[in-house]
């Protein structure tokens, strides 16, 4: 296996004292045991997290975060998600930034991609469509809130999907949406680019690499102020269900009448914006698949309420809660009423020929836990308006 390089300036911990490596083992072994995963499996997925993050996995938690990363509201530089459908058992992720504790984007971008051509050794998978966008996304001068992640799809004794996410705005924003066209030309879509919504930014673009039945290439578009109109209207292209859409906007960004009656319309977003995901496949230029992600620690007092929506949400979409639940448990100790951004978005997915996924994305809160929210503007509500739920 590749050696990747060390960030400089990692205190060593004391004994007995906690690092981040400790922190994101006892959390992934909890959730391992949550889903179903063996402890064999849960300890090699762990030690490649580990080997990814380098001497950064030994910084010790009484330290601040090594650097702001965007990856979660406290730093820490892994997230963990559980998809769930109706017809099969909920799969557990984990989401990692490689490059966490290095000093500037460019050398965060270099060992992320030592990191990946690493698995690519041990798992015998093609880095080829990363590397021909290397010049593309990993400039000399990177800019942004982050240069690579990537994502592991935990399976049972098997090879994992890993995904990899770029920043389109490496080289300044203003160049996001010609890197994203670019990007999408290489790969094989070369009119892809004319099928995406307007955006009010591209914070990533993603990839499949390694097992996955049908690869893709995913771009996720910014929008601010969505509506659960607006959200209908960027669904319907990909075949979703748009009672499905409307329903999951209203629910998971809060503005379901309490008696299930209805809802106050129209909602808008008003805090940290939706995300949209749109897929492509096999040199497909149509999106194959489609994503609305709502930021639900923003619209929520606490973790409790934001438990209580993606547990109503998971029930109508004829799917278990109860691995959530115990999630949760696995990740803190913490009463889920102290605090806000445990459960950090809920996402509905819809891919081509498969059945709706729900995703619950749980952040790891290794430096610190956002305090409940005692006043909060859920979203832009015209209550004199009532409008029927589909």
């Amino acid at each position: 296996m590749s050696t990747l390089p060390e960030p400089t300036g990692i205190p060593t911990a004391e004994p007995g004292e906690t690092t981040l490596g400790d922190h994101v083992l006892s959390q992934l072994r909890g959730l391992g045991a949550a889903v179903g995963l063996s402890e064999t499996d849960t300890a090699l997925y762990g030690q490649v997290i580990l080997d990814s993050l380098t001497g950064a996995a030994r910084r010790p938690l009484s330290l601040p975060p090594a650097s702001p990363s965007f990856l979660s509201d406290d730093h820490t530089p892994v997230e963990f998600s559980l998809a769930c459908t109706s017809d099969g058992a909920p799969a557990l992720r984990v989401l990692v930034e490689p490059g966490w504790a290095h000093g500037n984007m460019g050398d965060s971008a270099r060992a992320g991609l030592k990191a990946i051509r690493a698995m690519a050794a041990r798992w015998s998978f093609s880095t080829d469509q990363l590397d021909a966008l290397e010049d593309l996304f990993f400039p000399a001068a990177a800019k942004g809130p982050l240069a690579l992640w990537y994502a592991l799809d935990l399976r049972a004794g098997k090879v994992p999907g890993v995904k990899v996410y770029v920043n389109p705005s490496a080289a300044g924003p203003e160049h996001a949406a010609r890197t994203v066209e670019e990007a999408l030309s290489r790969l094989g879509y070369g009119k892809a680019f004319a099928e995406l919504p307007p955006a009010a930014g591209y914070p990533f673009l993603a990839l499949d690499l390694g097992a996955w039945k049908s690869p893709r290439t995913k771009v996720y578009v910014k929008h601010r102020r969505m509506s659960a109109d607006d959200a209908c209207t960027l669904g319907r292209a990909s075949g979703a269900a748009v009672a499905d859409i409307r329903y999951f906007f209203h629910a998971a960004a809060g503005s379901l009448l309490p008696s299930g009656q209805g809802v106050y319309g129209p909602p808008r977003l008003l805090r940290r914006p939706a995300l949209t995901c749109h897929s492509f496949t096999e040199g497909e230029n149509d999106p194959s698949g489609f994503t609305l992600h709502i930021p639900v620690r923003d619209y929520v007092r606490d973790d409790e309420e934001a438990l209580a929506r993606a547990t109503g949400l998971l029930t109508r979409f004829g799917m278990d809660p109860t691995v959530l639940r115990r999630s949760l448990r696995a990740l803190t100790q913490r009463q889920l009423a102290d605090g806000a951004g445990l459960i950090a978005y809920l996402a509905l997915v819809y891919e081509r020929n498969r059945q709706p996924r729900i995703t619950t994305y749980l952040s790891s809160e290794a430096y610190f836990v956002r305090p409940p929210q005692e006043q909060y503007p859920q979203v832009d509500l015209v209550p004199s308006q009532r409008l029927r739920a589909s």
